[in-house]
This record gives structure tokens, sequence and C-alpha cells, in this order.
């Protein structure tokens, strides 16, 4: 293998936020293509593939420890043809190679690793990867000289085992049922999720913890169906814990990505276009179950924050917001005890500090230590210890809500993705379009209609083919879901989707 620098970076011509993020990196990065496979053979050099997205906060770690990196970046250019992809344009190719992780290590995640021969057989899988060896973990340092030398000089047992991990996915990816739904899968489902449920604190299973909303869905329709109070129990259990804990934005609106704790209380700060989604949904189902006005209002309050912060001028919806900000993760919607006495004063202050479970020394731990900042979370029956029944309580944090929203306002707010994806955004046409008719909110319907209209107009070719993304005016990828009505649909400009909705009714 020649010791050499490639032809440099090749992602500045990339309409991706994710890739434009790494276009300055010594690595010689090129995007997924033919080009970086033909290099790979032509050299003889195995393939260092790293998949990620713009607002992932582990991913922006490894890129300023390693990937900024000279040192690091001169053994990848090396032993390497390095190709970096964007999982939110490309989630076929994601889809392959997180199956390939997971099967290999147990476990999943961004940003993923993936090191494979010319023929894109791999045979080594992770996730982050420090740039020192450290905790346990092998750092790219140590790492990449090894995988010189197996490539080198123990290139058959490379290969032989690239091969069979291809076959045994291969075999994974086939191994399908012919046996139809029925009602032992339901109420197998139903047990399964039952035995994973956490009663303590809502949820799935313990840290980190996922809001899982399509859980929360199925969980709902077998309560319609059998008449099952647990089912609705587990539903309820885990939509209030999670709006009282840190996982919620309790300043901004809209939800956080997951909880690094079994409590809801410390998140990864990014905000997905497709939970906010998944979640106006699950809350306007709630609502539609229960009658219960705490669902109602958080529905409306996620809504709230999609229009206000994801909205784009053309009808459709951005992809994300990134967990930093001026460096650090989760600066944006943390607060110390000083940040808050600025807006409200030191007993207003003392007060919301009390109210949400913060103190001097800080509640937020990041992976350096502790941290002077607070996560806001609320636990479950906390009214009594501050002695304010729930209207009153709601009303004073509304009203102190607005003065620390507005001085958020005027902050560095995290990065936006603006890329706007057509599957995402199917997602919120539905969620919009739903919850609209469940809370009679008639915005939300014409949110949802003029999303639809740019989806149709923007992104469906003349041929039918559907487009993948669209951003800064530049649409691209290849959907996997054909317009094949599109004639049909077209005229009626989706009428039947968000603007024929029939009557819904008030419980199921």
């Amino acid at each position: 293998m020649k010791d050499e620098r490639g032809s440099g970076n090749r992602l500045k011509d990339s309409k991706s936020p994710y890739l434009l993020q790494h276009a300055d990196n010594p690595v010689d990065w090129y995007p997924w293509g033919d080009e970086a496979f033909e290099k790979a053979k032509r050299e003889d050099k195995p393939i260092f593939l790293s998949i990620g997205y713009s607002t992932c906060h582990w991913c922006h770690v490894m890129e300023h420890e390693s990937f900024e990196d000279r040192e690091v970046a001169r053994l990848l250019n090396a032993t390497f043809v390095c190709i970096k992809v964007d999982r939110e344009e490309r989630p076929d190719i994601d889809e392959i190679y997180m199956s390939v992780c997971q099967m290999m290590t147990g476990r999943g995640g961004w940003p993923l690793t993936i090191i494979m021969t010319p023929e894109k057989q791999p045979f080594f899988a992770a996730t982050y990867i420090p740039r020192e060896s450290r905790y346990g973990m092998t750092g790219l340092l140590e790492l990449i000289p090894r995988i010189r030398q197996l490539w080198e000089n123990r290139r058959h047992e490379v290969e032989s085992a690239a091969k069979q991990i291809t076959v045994a996915l291969s075999e994974v990816k086939q191994t399908t049922s012919d046996q139809g739904l029925n009602e032992g899968m339901l109420k197998a489902a139903y047990e399964a999720l039952a035995t994973r449920f956490d009663k303590r604190n809502g949820g799935f299973g313990g840290a980190p913890k996922f809001p899982s909303p399509t859980n929360l869905a199925f969980l709902l329709r077998y309560w319609r169906r059998y008449a099952d109070p647990k089912a609705l129990e587990m539903v309820e259990k885990t939509l209030r814990t999670m709006r009282l804990g840190g996982i919620y934005d309790h300043v901004g609106f809209g939800f956080h990505r997951y909880s690094t704790d079994a409590e809801w209380r410390i998140p990864h700060f990014e905000k997905m276009l497709y939970d906010q989604a998944l979640l106006l949904i699950a809350y306007s189902e709630a609502y539609q179950a229960t009658h219960k006005p705490f669902y109602a209002q958080t529905a409306r309050e996620i809504a709230t924050y999609v229009l206000r912060d994801l909205k784009a001028p053309c009808g459709g919806f951005y992809s994300a917001e990134d967990a930093d900000s001026e460096g650090e993760e989760g600066k944006f919607y943390t607060w110390m005890i000083s940040e808050l006495e600025k807006p409200l004063g030191k007993a207003d202050a003392r007060r919301v500090a009390k109210i949400f479970n913060c103190s001097e020394h800080g509640n937020f731990t990041e992976q350096a230590g502790a941290s002077p900042r607070n996560v806001l979370y609320r636990g479950p029956g906390e009214n009594g210890a501050l002695g304010i029944d729930e209207k009153e309580l709601a009303a004073y944090i509304e009203k102190v809500r607005q003065k620390m929203f507005a001085v958020k306002a005027l902050g560095a707010r995290p990065l936006r993705d603006e890329k706007i994806l057509t599957d995402w955004n199917g997602l919120m046409i539905v969620a919009l379009a739903k919850s609209g008719a469940i809370l009679g909110e008639s915005t939300y319907i014409e949110a949802a209609r003029q999303a639809a209209s740019f989806i149709l107009d923007e992104m469906v070719m003349d041929d039918g083919r559907l487009l993948h993304r669209y951003y800064d005016g530049d649409k691209a990828i290849d959907g996997y879901i054909q317009v094949l009505i599109w004639r049909w649909v077209q005229p009626t400009r989706l009428w039947l989707l968000v603007g024929g909705i029939p009557r819904i009714h008030k419980r199921y």
C-alpha cells in the first residue's frame, strides 16, 4: 500500500449539511460512489466508512477529536479510502451497515464506523471511536496501524471473515415469516412490552431511553380492541413522565432525541422532525382516548415548536436542530441559576429552580464531569410539596416561561439542518392533519396541506419518480416509494389526505 495522501477532500460540492461540515477536514473524504470504490481497488486499500448526521453530538465529538486532527488524518489517508455518508440522505446505506454493526457488536448508534473491502464486504464495525485509547476503547491512533498490518499481512483471514459476515447478514435479511398477523401475535407483542415496561418511570427498558411512540400507538389500539386498562396505563404513565422530564424542552417546547438516564431527566439535546411528528400523533391520540387536557396541551406545544422553528418558507419542514451550540452540548437548553435571575429576578429564579429541580451546582453531568448548568425537569406529584394547585402552577409556569424564552431567543441557537426530507415530511403531514382534526386546529391542517403541496410540486418528477432530499433549491436522490398514482393525485391536490378528512369521533 502506498503511504500517500489522496487528491483532497471531495465533499465541498455536496448539498448535504452533514457532509459540508466535514468538507474542510484534512481527511481525504469521498462521498459514496463509484469513484471511491474504484480508487480502493486500484490502490488495494480497504474502505473506512463513516456514517452520521448533522445534528448528532457524538458525530461532532469524533470530528473535533479525530477528523480535524492531522495525525489521525495522515493515518486514515495512508491506510484507507475514506467515505462519508449522511444517514438521513442515504437511509438505505445506513440500514445495511447499521445491521452489520448490530450483528457484530450487539449495539448500534452514530457515528457509525465500518471498515470493509473494496467490494463492500465489512470486517470491522464500531460507533464512536476516540482519538486515543481510553475507558477500555481502542483509539484510532492505535486501531489504524493494526488494521493496516492485518490488511497487508493476513489478508486471507480478513477477506474470509468479511465473506462470512456478508453471508450471515444475507441470511438474516432473508429470514421472513409466512405467517400472517393474528391474535396471538398481537398478544405476544403486548406481553413483550408489558414485560419491559418501567413501572416507576414509564417507557420501556432502562437507560438510555427512547420515547418509542410507535409502541404507544400499538398499546392504544390494543387497549381499544381488548378493553385492557393496563395498556392505557402504560401509555399514560409514559406520556406524562416524558412531558415532565428533561427530555422535553420546557421553555421552547418540543422533544429532544432521547434520555441518557431511565428517569427521562438528562437528554441528548438534538431535536428531530420525525420524533416531533410521531409524538404529536401520540399525544393527540391520548387526548382522543382520555379527554385529558394535559395531552392536548402537550400536542399543541409540539405543534407550536414545529410551526415556529422547523417550518420552511416553501411549506416543507426542516430536518432537525443540533444538540450543541457555542461548542457545548445542551448550552442553549440548560440554565445556571445566575441565568435564571436575569429575566426573572432572584425571588422568581429561586421558585423556578425549585419547580424544575435546579441547583447552584447544576444537575447536568457531561461526559467530562459535573457542570454548573441545569436541565429543567419536574417530578410527578410535586405540586403538593410546592404548596400550589395545578391550575395556578400552570399559569405561573407559562408566565415565567415566556420571559425565559425571550432571553433564549437572543442567544446563539443550535445549528438547524435545513434540508427537507420527503419521508419525514410525510410523517409531519400525517401528524398535523390528524392532530388538527382531533384538536379542532385548522391551522395544523392548513400547514399539512402546504407541506403536501410542496412535496407534490417539487419532489415528484414528470416520470413519477419521487425524490428524497431538497436543500437550498437542489432536489436529488431517488426515493424508494414511487408515485404510481401521480396522474390521479395531482388534480385533487391531496384533498383525500388533508382536505377531505372525515369527522373524527371524540373517543376511540
